[in-house]
Formats: structure tokens, C-alpha cells, sequence
């Protein structure tokens, strides 16, 4: 598994039903994609009174996906959906972890509606094996929660970062920071997944 996102930050006037209406038409053709885990069609809206979680700073594309075939990742950024993309918004940073794992929450069978993406930088010195234990031991307590749908961890050696992006079916609060790290909200317009997660 390996995890992926990109983030296109747009104009705060920006109007973000052009994105909704983006989703609405290109989102299913990921659907049943060949070496593809999942792709939530996450956005954040600025100041949106009913968006997950605290109020957004940001107007914000930020797809995040899991990988079950690293190959499937390379053909897709090279492929035509992901150039299509580019041209239409400028070739975004991408943003990719090692995946440690994931786990299925009680709400795997219904539509995720909101997601959480917290990243921490593990200390310099101390023992990555010791902390990514820990983390993959709080992620599948965490899957456990009555709302989930999926949790998954992954590992940036190059910035030694890790991220845990938590789907929701919409029905209870997001996930509290505990100030360790950093954290973002979303609003799941939609979630393609491949054959096999």
C-alpha cells in the first residue's frame, strides 16, 4: 500500500461548486481502477458553516488516495486524467507515504462524507520502529469508533513524517488534536475504490 496526496489551494472567492461539479462528473471514472485501495475526492471550503470539523482556513482540492500498486500511482500521475488536471490547474506537489497499514471501521459499508488528515514529524534520534508501532497500535483502536469507515498510516522517510487519514460516514464529530501535530478537515465528495481494499 502506499498513500498519496496532492492539495490545490484556490482563491478564497473561488466559487467550489465548479469543483463539486468536477466530482460529479469525472469522479466515477476511478471507480474499479486496477492497482487503485481508494481515492476520496476531499475538499476544504473557506469559512463553510457545515464543513467537518473547525471552521477552514483555505478554498481546497485535496484528493487523497491508497495505493495497492506503486506501479498503478506512476501510470496514473503519467496518464491523462492527472495531465488533465495539471493543465487545468497547474501541476500540483504530490505528496506520498509508505504505507504502514489500514484498517476497516464499522462504517465501511456506508458513504463517507468527511475526512481528517493528521501528519507528525517523528523526533530526530528516537526509535522509528518504537513510534510506528505506537501509531499503527492507536490507528486500529481508532478504526474501532462508531462513524469510521477507513484509517490508514503511512511513513515519509525523506522528512521521517508520519500521516493518518481517517474516512467518516458523517455522522459523528471528527477526530480530536491532541496539539501533537498537524491537522486538516474535509468535506468526502466522493470515493472511488479498486478492486481489492
Amino acid at each position: 500500500m502506499h498513500a498519496m496526496q496532492y492539495e490545490i489551494t484556490l482563491p478564497a472567492d473561488y466559487d467550489m461548486g465548479f469543483i463539486r461539479r468536477r466530482v460529479a462528473a469525472k469522479g466515477h471514472l476511478l471507480d474499479g481502477h486496477q492497482g487503485l485501495g481508494l481515492k476520496a475526492y476531499a475538499i476544504r471550503e473557506r469559512a463553510a458553516e457545515d464543513a467537518p470539523g473547525p471552521r477552514q482556513p483555505v478554498n481546497q482540492y485535496a484528493p487523497f488516495y491508497l495505493w495497492e500498486d506503486p506501479s498503478a500511482l506512476t501510470d496514473f500521475l503519467r496518464g491523462p486524467g492527472f495531465q488533465g488536471l495539471s493543465a487545468d490547474f497547474g501541476r500540483p506537489t504530490v505528496r506520498n507515504w509508505h504505507g504502514l497499514g489500514h484498517a476497516d471501521g464499522p462504517a465501511r459499508g456506508a458513504v463517507p462524507r468527511a475526512a481528517e488528515r493528521r501528519t507528525w514529524v517523528l523526533p530526530p534520534g528516537e526509535d522509528v520502529g518504537a513510534h510506528a508501532g505506537a501509531a499503527l497500535d492507536g490507528l486500529r483502536e481508532l478504526a474501532r469508533q462508531p462513524g469510521v469507515h477507513t484509517a490508514a498510516l503511512g511513513l515519509d522517510p525523506h522528512r521521517w513524517e508520519l500521516v493518518r487519514f481517517v474516512l467518516r460516514d458523517g455522522t459523528t464529530a471528527p477526530g480530536e488534536g491532541d496539539g501533537n501535530g498537524e491537522d486538516a478537515y474535509y468535506e468526502v465528495l466522493h470515493l472511488s475504490e479498486g478492486p481489492g481494499l
